[in-house]
């Protein structure tokens, strides 16, 4: 029962990540319109302009996560996301599965 309950976990863990990123990131204000007036985004893109001297650098965090607001996730950040969450759900599991035989 606990392989099972961990194989179940890694799979809705992995699965509910890649369907709720999206949400997650157009929630905190990374939408494909751009950034979110008075968001977390909004925030982050003014603390990064701050610290780079008045513009966001190429790469940083804020514009991956504006592009994959804007796009959509690539098909590494969703093997990325995936990941992530298949290794939390198949902790979950695993936990849940510990007393189970």
């Amino acid at each position: 029962m606990k392989k099972v309950l961990t194989a179940v976990g890694v799979t809705a863990g992995a699965a509910s990540a890649v369907m709720l990123a999206p949400l997650a990131l157009s929630a905190a204000g990374f939408t494909s319109a751009g950034i979110a007036a008075s968001s977390a985004a909004a925030s982050m893109m003014s603390s990064a302009a701050i610290a780079n001297g008045g513009g966001v650098a190429a790469g940083s965090l804020v514009a991956v996560l504006q592009s994959a607001g804007a796009a959509g996730l690539t098909t590494g950040m969703t093997a990325a996301v995936g990941s992530v969450g298949g290794v939390v759900g198949g902790v979950t599991g695993w936990l849940v599965g510990r007393g189970k035989n």
